[in-house]
């Protein structure tokens, strides 16, 4: 139905995040009618998909009721419902244990596992709660956050839990490795919280771009080569197959 087709593709334009369009720029941009661009303005400001911003119908934003679908929508997506979806198939492709937690103030909790089919595994367990800077998960998480959140998140930090030798256990470390882990996309455990496991973590988004949890795929250190390479691939594969079923969608430019 070519109208929907162009309601659609008159929706879409706001994805750019540039703000609020007049009919000439929608009809330059799609390259449509003058009269067909108007009603279709007018049919969407009347169903609240747009609204006019300026008090006299010269530019338009988007309206409510996208608001209220979008709402609908995230009420009705289960984390880990979803998450364990992912978590069987990245594992399955991997044959590693793949495990997604949420965030609760500097702790993971543990929601999703999908376990490894080798004899030699991580022993861990659904609703287990580790320090959030000891894990690879904990860490993809944390990134997410600005510096000064950082900072009072661990303000009144004196005595840092630490699970290995290899443990972070100061803000100095922590900032350091945020730093590399928002510049790469993603997190390692290098035998910080068991010294026989090392991980590769990614966050994961939803509908509204907040990470809300983080995907991570653990083996053991003599499987640890296929680390950076193969195993980094599918954790962001599985982050984003995630957060794609959260909601998000990337905004980017459209020509």
């Amino acid at each position: 139905m070519p109208a929907v087709d162009r309601a659609v593709m008159i929706l879409n334009l706001f994805l750019d995040g540039e703000g609020s369009r007049t009919v000439p720029d929608i009809m330059a941009k799609l390259e449509l009618p003058r009269s067909t661009t108007y009603e279709l303005v007018q049919t969407l400001v009347a169903n609240k998909y747009l609204r006019a911003v300026d008090g006299y119908g010269n530019r338009y934003d988007l309206g409510l009721r996208l608001l209220e679908l979008g709402s609908t929508f995230s009420a009705g997506i289960d984390l880990a419902g979803q998450g364990r979806v992912v978590a069987e198939q990245i594992m399955s492709r991997c044959d590693e244990t793949v495990h997604i937690a949420s965030r609760d103030g500097r702790d993971v909790i543990y929601l999703v596992k999908a376990d490894s089919p080798h004899a030699v595994r991580m022993v861990s367990a659904v609703g287990r709660r580790l320090p959030a800077h000891c894990t690879a998960v904990g860490k993809a998480m944390l990134a997410d956050l600005p510096d000064d959140e950082i900072t009072q998140l661990y303000h009144d930090m004196t005595d840092w839990p630490s699970m290995t030798p290899n443990t972070i256990t100061s803000i100095d470390g922590l900032r350091a490795q945020l730093d590399q882990i928002r510049a790469s996309g993603l997190a390692f455990d290098d035998c910080e919280s068991n010294h026989d496991v090392k991980c590769v973590a990614a966050p994961v988004r939803d509908v509204s771009g907040a990470v809300v949890a983080g995907i991570s795929i653990s083996v053991p250190v003599h499987r640890a080569d296929r680390l950076d390479d193969e195993l980094a691939r599918h954790v962001v594969e599985g982050a984003h197959d995630l957060s794609e079923r959260l909601g998000y969608t990337r905004r980017r430019s459209i020509s």
